[in-house]
């Protein structure tokens, strides 16, 4: 079955930075599409970042663009989020989707001082 496994997460200043992993497992991941979303407190999931199976293509919403960076090494199944200048609005559990449904358990993100 679809296994998403994020990890990377934690308490950091604003600023600061951090770097998301997520180990895939159960599909064919070097033919998938990914994501990675996001759910602040008390709020719905807000889409982040995508990347295509290669690797070659990826967008971003406009709230991170230019301090997020997508990428994916297939050869491990396994997604990235590096996470630079983050400040407290992102604050958040996030999650890796992969395209036509799956999501992780979620890694929490906590940027305060």
């Amino acid at each position: 079955q679809v296994q998403l496994v994020e990890s990377g997460g934690g308490l950091v200043q604003p600023g600061g930075s951090l770097r998301l992993s997520c180990v895939a497992s159960g599909f064919r991941f070097t033919s998938t599409a990914m994501n990675w979303v996001r759910q602040a407190p008390g709020k719905g999931l807000e889409w982040v970042s995508g990347i295509g199976s290669s690797g070659t293509r990826t967008s971003y919403a406009d709230s991170v663009k230019g301090r997020f960076t997508i990428s994916r090494d297939n050869a491990k199944n396994t997604l990235y989020l590096q996470m630079n200048s983050l400040k407290s609005e992102d604050t958040a559990v996030y999650y890796c989707t992969k395209n036509g449904g799956g999501r992780g358990q979620g890694t929490q993100v906590t940027v305060s001082s």
